[in-house]
């Protein structure tokens, strides 16, 4: 730090926001900026997410209503390829796909292997529907994990610039050392600011994704009991 800036933080300041940060260090100020830009991307990942899991979680529901209405498979699956067929449905549409497969080429053969298979096939869906759901919320977890030590290297920044005005001054005022103690300890701030939402948003997500996977692990386990009855009173025929 030169004697102009030394001499620029003996005087007045403007300790807004604004201020604080137009009169910080490069490197602070590059801290500032990127914990400003993790934050709001982390609120655009919120906003998204909020919408994804909402819209997932009413696929479902009105899936399990169509499924327990009494319809038979072929119309259940009629109706669910309207559109792009997502959550329970794209389950049950990959697992009708995989038993028109092995009817349509006589492969069915022996009703435990047909199970098996369509059973896998419907795992493999929900990997894609679970992907899906948790996409980008390891942004989350990063900047909710490391905001906080990123604000921490500004703040240690900040108190170094604010020792060498000390030192170029030969001044220990508090006028001297306060703005950058305060520009310092906003960087903190900042980082804390990311940090805290994109924990609690990560944590709540986690959660509704667990939650919403059980659901379908459940239909997977229901529609393969069915199924195999099916298949079984088929060929008891």
């Amino acid at each position: 730090m030169d004697v102009e800036i030394a001499n620029q933080m003996a005087g007045g300041h403007d300790f807004s926001v604004l201020g604080m940060f137009l009169r910080a260090s490069l490197v602070v100020k590059l801290v500032m900026a990127g914990l400003v830009f993790a934050s709001v991307l982390c609120w655009a990942i919120v906003f998204e997410k909020f919408a994804v899991i909402a819209r997932m979680r009413r696929a479902i529901d009105r899936f399990e209503t169509l499924f327990w209405s009494g319809k038979s498979l072929d119309e259940i699956y009629v109706a669910a390829t309207h559109g792009r067929p997502v959550g329970t449905a794209a389950l049950f549409v990959a697992a009708m796909d995989e038993w028109r497969r092995s009817q349509s080429a006589q492969a069915g053969g022996h009703l435990a292997s047909l199970v098996q298979r369509i059973e896998k096939v419907m795992e493999v869906e929900l990997q894609r529907q679970t992907e899906m759901l948790e996409r980008r919320l390891l942004v989350l977890a990063t900047v909710g994990s490391i905001s906080p030590f990123v604000g921490l290297f500004g703040t240690v920044w900040g108190i170094m610039n604010s020792f060498q005005a000390i030192a170029i001054s030969k001044n220990t005022n508090l006028a001297v050392v306060a703005p950058g103690l305060a520009e310092a300890l906003f960087a903190t701030a900042l980082g804390l600011l990311a940090a805290i939402p994109a924990v609690i948003f990560y944590n709540k997500f986690s959660h509704d994704v667990a939650r919403l996977g059980a659901r379908m692990e459940n239909f997977i386990d229901e529609f393969t009991a069915i199924l195999s009855r099916q298949l079984e009173d088929a060929a008891a025929y």
